[in-house]
């Protein structure tokens, strides 16, 4: 055994130890605040971006026209639909992301918990990164069966203004005319984007800031202090995010663009949509993708931890060194 067996050991008992401490709070009561707190942050910071998002969409779906990049995007974009068109499509947004956000937070703290249970701390601290890549792929899983619908909708309302005046009417429309199944078109192009988005959102967040708090213990910072950290972590970790799924976003804005042909298959249709717009084309649209969940994945990770705190839910396990 090394040396540092013991310490490891007397470390990660510590950890279980805080856990486990009288008045922490633990299953229903702590992970449902989990999630709460990840539908606050992830629909206050995708909606609040949304404008970043028309103009992102714009761009991917038609680059001949949207030319001059972010700010040349929102120019246009006012000039020939008014200010007003840069919040559309912002209800499916707040209620999409609110659900995903709780999935995908409180699922992500849920599954590390199941791989702690399952290992043990000790072998779950050692493998951290292992765990922290399984439950994010997990937790994104089933937050975008949450989100898909909702996602499709607001597409198809950035695409075609005209085609509805909302959230509800869109939903209504797309249903009626083109069955349930086209609000799951995009799941595959979803996951594709969201799981490699989120794994490495997580894992970077993680290693950012454990390499912050080693440097800085956090029992020695202020609140203040924990949510610069919290921000600088989270605009890295948005930027490799961005970089991973910009083809996949690229592919699912253009899916969810127009129904399919007659019997042809959303295989069929990623594959040609692949095929057209080649490695160039799919990160069209990349430099306010960057800015967007840059600033959005920030936010989160800080609004994230906020909540957490003054929710009481701090009775997870921590597993970083």
């Amino acid at each position: 055994m090394s040396a540092s067996a013991p310490v490891e050991k007397a470390d990660a008992l510590a950890r279980k130890a805080a856990a486990n401490a009288p008045g922490q709070k633990t299953g229903l009561a702590l992970y449902s605040r989990f999630a709460l707190a990840g539908a606050i942050c992830c629909s206050l910071t995708h909606g609040g971006m949304t404008p970043v998002d028309v103009v992102k969409t714009r761009i991917q779906l038609d680059p001949v026209t949207y030319n001059g990049g972010l700010i040349g995007g929102f120019r246009q974009v006012i000039a020939k639909e008014g200010a007003g068109a840069l919040l559309t499509g912002v209800g499916p947004t707040f209620a999409g992301y609110f659900l995903q956000g709780a999935f995908k937070f409180g699922g992500y703290e849920y599954f590390k918990q199941q791989a702690i249970n399952m290992v043990g701390i000790e072998n779950a601290s050692n493998y951290r990164t292992g765990v922290y890549l399984a439950s994010s792929a997990c937790a994104e899983f089933f937050a975008d069966i949450a989100l898909c619908p909702l996602e499709a909708t607001r597409i198809r309302l950035v695409s075609e203004p005209t085609y509805a005046s909302g959230l509800v009417s869109g939903m209504s429309k797309m249903a009626s005319q083109e069955g349930l199944g086209a609000f799951y078109a995009g799941f595959g192009p979803i996951l594709f984007k969201q799981v490699p988005y989120t794994m490495a959102k997580f894992v970077v967040y993680e290693k950012v800031a454990e390499a912050v708090f080693r440097q800085y213990p956090k029992s020695q910072m202020s609140d203040g202090m924990q949510t610069v950290v919290n921000l600088g972590s989270g605009l890295i970790a948005g930027f490799a995010a961005a970089i991973i799924s910009q083809p996949a976003d690229t592919m699912l804005s253009k899916i969810n663009k127009t129904k399919g042909l007659p019997g042809e298959g959303t295989t069929s249709r990623l594959i040609k949509i692949a095929k057209e717009l080649g490695l160039r084309g799919s990160y069209s649209g990349i430099g306010a993708r960057l800015f967007m969940v840059g600033t959005l994945t920030a936010g989160q990770f800080a609004i994230y931890g906020d909540i957490k705190k003054a929710l009481g839910a701090t009775g997870g396990v921590e597993i970083s060194k």
